[in-house]
């Protein structure tokens, strides 16, 4: 059983169906001693903390993850129970402070958690990380009430929130979005329209960003708001287990006290949370990109065509070495961009590079992983053709690799 291996690697055990407070004080204690250890010049070693939480993560997406994927692709199910496991264990909301009840993990704990999870499903992963873009613009922006309410929520049960930026007209362009706020006395009345939210269908609460009169606003709002409507689940192409939804507020009434930062500041907060968020959609990336690999290695190695492993053919091997060679790489890049944000330094340019190395290579070994399997990875019954249809989001969400590429070039040019 994972929850009792846990608890005897931090010297306690317990029978019980269910962790009791003390056993979320312990595993928050562990956590969170994992997760504050910083790197103190270069090195590439994880702590013995983070090596057993990677470990612990392994396990989980071995047992919970691996088993359910081809059926959660083939139904569009969304995870809950995988979810719920996931709390129990600890290991969704690793980003929420102590102090609102979560485990406070740094960033560079954060990204190896989620590269073992993504190993296993990204749909699954991409429903167990939106708690963090969602929560992003709360560590950003929030005042300690507005945390202990929403991110104190996700901690005590295992809720779920949603990110709602994007719009039917306003993906990358982001300014261009047309739901509208006014204030009136000590409300908001909101309405408009979100496309494409993550989590949108089975969200307690949103993130929500629009434009007044004083510039761009943010809330937090809750899902039972009335005036929110929830769309239909959107059959997408790749990640189908993930819930992606539209969202219609109409005459949505926000209380002030649910306004993040002041009127004017909501793009900042939304843009800022991205320098949290991109790390960890990089290493979900580099978690396809090894599992494709892996697939495709040993598969090279069990195909034969001409008298010999297919691996031994200098066609085949060279493509696993890029392969090889992209995966570490990318890991490097997304360690950086963590690093630099768990030292409280900009970080901007390094998780949008790190977002678009790791989601560009993703797509090139699932392209390859699919070519070395040869017209048994065009077929379902062999996983690497859901590894490709997978990994394409990754050039898309949370950034285009366009979008992504402006950015890094638009820091470049302003270096001296």
């Amino acid at each position: 059983d994972l929850k009792l291996q846990f608890l005897y690697l931090i010297g306690t055990a317990s029978t019980a169906p269910h962790p009791s407070p003390t056993m979320h004080g312990l595993r928050r204690t562990l956590m969170a001693r994992a997760g504050r250890r910083m790197n103190s010049g270069l090195s590439f070693d994880l702590s013995e903390d983070q090596l057993m939480i990677q470990d612990m993560a392994r396990k989980f997406t071995a047992e919970h993850i691996i088993p359910r994927a081809a059926e959660l692709d083939r139904s569009g199910e969304y995870p809950h129970e995988i979810f719920e496991k996931a709390w129990e264990a600890g290991l969704a909301n690793p980003h929420i402070p102590e102090k609102f009840g979560g485990s406070e993990l740094s960033n560079v704990t954060s990204v190896v958690l989620t590269e073992e999870l993504a190993y296993g499903c990204t749909g699954v992963a991409t429903a167990l990380e939106a708690n963090g873009l969602a929560s992003a613009p709360l560590l950003v922006a929030g005042t300690d009430e507005q945390n202990s309410k929403y991110l104190g929520r996700l901690t005590e049960a295992p809720l779920k929130a949603a990110y709602c930026v994007t719009e039917p007209g306003a993906g990358s362009d982001v300014q261009g979005l047309k739901t509208k706020a006014v204030r009136k006395g000590d409300e908001w009345v909101v309405n408009g329209s979100k496309m494409w939210i993550t989590n949108g269908g089975v969200a307690d609460w949103y993130f929500l960003l629009a434009k007044s009169e004083e510039g761009f606003v943010g809330f937090v709002v809750d899902a039972d708001t009335p005036g929110i409507t929830v769309g239909r689940k959107e059959i997408n192409m790749g990640q189908k287990c993930s819930d992606t939804r539209g969202i219609t507020f109409d005459d949505v009434v926000i209380p002030n006290a649910n306004l993040l930062g002041a009127p004017g500041h909501g793009f900042k907060i939304a843009m800022k949370a991205f320098d949290k968020t991109r790390p960890p959609v990089a290493m979900g990336a580099v978690g396809l990109a090894r599992r494709a690999y892996e697939e495709a290695r040993n598969y090279a190695r069990e195909r034969k065509t001409f008298g010999k492993a297919i691996g031994e053919h200098q066609a085949v091997s060279f493509m696993l070495a890029d392969m090889l060679m992209g995966i570490e790489a990318g890991r490097l890049l997304t360690y950086q961009a963590a690093i630099a944000a768990d030292q409280g330094k900009r970080n901007s340019h390094l998780a949008s590079m790190a977002k678009c190395f790791c989601g560009d290579h993703a797509n090139k070994c699932a392209q390859d992983a699919v070519q070395i399997f040869g017209g048994n990875g065009f077929n379902s019954e062999y996983p690497v053709e859901k590894l490709m249809r997978d990994a394409k989001i990754y050039q898309i969400y949370e950034g285009t690799s366009q979008i992504q590429r402006m950015i890094i070039s638009r820091w470049a040019l302003e270096q001296q």
